[in-house]
């Protein structure tokens, strides 16, 4: 019996260090693969720039230099907040699929990111010289705001909260507050400015708001990072997390902190971009494992890259006009999305 005991735990603790070790891998090529991505977003778009060109705007800027001031000014800012958009998204994503056991759960699909753009078009309709800081706010009350529709609703129906019943609940939410939107825009005659938000993109960025965004992402990945060992133990069930003495109700609390201060940060400065909190929590899962030490970190590296990829291929597919982000990371994220559903649905 002891000898079991040991073989067994022998094998745990060589399986834990084995993905201990890809999960180090994944971050090292990812990190890489982060700065590649940054080089050549800021190399490649509509004005033609060389290697030179770039690096003499970081070591050796001049002002009257055109092409030094794009990268400074466009190109830069443009690469930081597709990471920081994409990072947010991907933990937020994350996040909720851990603390919901639902596979299907993100900002985009739980009604999240709808939430926020409708609370965005209330403010830029009834307060038009609202600031972005203020608009940031109404982003953040949004967020919550869809979350609870969407929560709400599928905890009153027969038999409970189940994954698809969450994400359809989601999908009808989402499109009462996306049509709502729609019509104050119109009403107000504000659309240009509402369809930006639903379009999603970095494309108009300005350094002043990536300055902006940084504090709230880097708090919000440091808050998901401190939450990482108790998302992995809640995501046994709660019962067993109950068991091993942990206080479900305050980790639920700050994880959800966590996706509001996160989701409403991204859609506050790019607006609505799908997917990405859906699909990179997958890929990391299928990478790392299951425990959220490094699930976390894993998926903030690669949503950046999904963001900053989606967001060059964007500028390539109908150059020299830019199609938006969010179109991108819907080719990829609606045959995923259906996957699942059509798997879960058959569990």
């Amino acid at each position: 019996m002891d000898s079991t005991i040991h073989t067994k735990t022998a094998s745990e603790s060589l399986h834990k260090s084995k993905n201990r070790w890809i999960a180090l891998i994944v971050l090292f090529i990812g990190i890489i693969g982060l700065f590649l991505s940054v080089v050549i977003s800021i190399r490649f778009g509509a004005a033609d720039l060389n290697y030179r060109d770039v690096l003499g705007a970081f070591f050796a800027f001049e002002e009257d230099n055109q092409a030094h001031v794009i990268v400074r000014e466009l190109r830069l800012p443009r690469a930081v907040a597709a990471i920081l958009v994409g990072s947010a998204l991907a933990v937020s994503g994350a996040i909720m699929q851990g603390m919901t056991r639902n596979p299907l759960a993100s900002p985009s699909i739980m009604g999240v990111t709808a939430g926020s753009s409708f609370l965005i078009a209330i403010a830029l309709a009834f307060l038009p010289g609202i600031s972005y800081f203020g608009l940031s706010i109404f982003s953040f009350i949004g967020s919550g705001l869809g979350a609870c529709l969407v929560f709400g609703i599928s905890s009153l129906s027969r038999g409970g909260m189940t994954p698809v019943k969450l994400a359809l609940a989601g999908s009808a939410i989402t499109s009462l507050l996306t049509s709502l939107s729609t019509a104050i825009g119109i009403k107000f005659n504000i659309a240009k400015d509402i369809s930006y938000f639903f379009a999603g993109g970095v494309s108009a960025v300005q350094p002043t708001q990536v300055h902006f965004l940084l504090p709230f992402v880097i708090s919000g990945l440091l808050l998901a990072i401190l939450l990482s060992r108790s998302i992995t133990v809640l995501n046994l069930g709660e019962e067993a997390a109950k068991s091993l003495g942990q206080n479900t109700n305050v980790v639920k609390f700050l994880g959800a902190v966590t996706v509001l201060l996160l989701t409403g940060a991204a859609v506050s400065i790019a607006g609505v971009i799908g997917f990405v909190g859906l699909i990179v929590p997958h890929i990391a899962r299928f990478l790392v494992g299951t425990d959220y030490r490094w699930i976390i970190p894993c998926s903030a590296v690669l949503g950046g890259i999904l963001l900053i990829a989606a967001d060059i291929v964007g500028r390539m597919v109908n150059a020299p006009f830019e199609t938006p982000v969010g179109a991108i990371t819907a080719v990829v994220g609606v045959p995923f999305f259906l996957y699942l559903a059509r798997k879960e649905g058959r569990v």
